[in-house]
């Protein structure tokens, strides 16, 4: 789940998307103050407006990016439930921003400046992360942003395609992560090799 608000710019609504994956052709379908976003050709809710927001859920100071908590998420069940309309919330609370561990590292085929990494961030799997940055190696502690995590510029990372190959992810500057004080030069940031991998990353 990804929620954003801003009062001033479009009123006392908020903005939800349930999935990174965008919708082919949308179709509406109201509930009183909410408005369900569903693929017109399955009906999969990809998102939601809840017009009216404050009355439902604390907003007070937030400007942006939403965070997303146990009790935010009640707040949203319940409005849904007043509304009338039926979906059920699965959200995925786990950390978006994690330690890796750059287990692999090799060239990609169709770009020079560009790497293919394996990343531990404590799951079962390796994660494949595209690359750019030219201090990348082997062996290091980096910071990732998951699937779906909300970088600070308000981006979200999707899965995509970098030249024809599949990442799931990405490997986090200082500067991105907009840490005080960050070095204003090209490369991610490389953290202490005690980091635990899947551990929680916060600035």
């Amino acid at each position: 789940m990804i929620a954003s608000y801003n009062r001033e710019f479009v009123g006392d609504v908020l903005l939800v998307e349930l999935t990174t994956e965008s919708a082919v052709k949308t179709k509406l379908e109201r509930h009183g103050d909410l408005v369900l976003l569903q693929e017109e050709s399955t009906s999969e809710v990809k998102g939601f407006n809840l017009f009216n927001a404050s009355k439902y859920v604390e907003l007070d100071g937030v400007v942006g990016n939403v965070e997303i908590s146990k009790e935010f998420v009640a707040s949203i069940e319940k409005a849904i439930a007043e509304s009338g309309a039926a979906l059920d919330l699965n959200v995925d609370f786990s950390p978006k921003f994690v330690v890796g561990h750059v287990v692999e590292l090799g060239d990609h085929p169709n770009a020079d400046k560009l790497h293919i990494t394996k990343v531990d961030v404590g799951e079962d799997e390796l994660l494949q992360i595209v690359c750019g940055a030219p201090n990348v190696a082997q062996g290091q502690k980096v910071v990732v942003a998951k699937i779906g995590a909300v970088m600070p510029s308000g981006m979200v990372i999707k899965e995509s395609a970098l030249r024809g190959v599949e990442s799931f992810g990405m490997l986090c500057s200082a500067r991105e992560l907009e840490i005080p004080n960050a070095p204003q030069v090209k490369g991610i940031m490389i953290l202490d090799d005690s980091a635990q991998a899947g551990t929680p990353f916060k600035a």
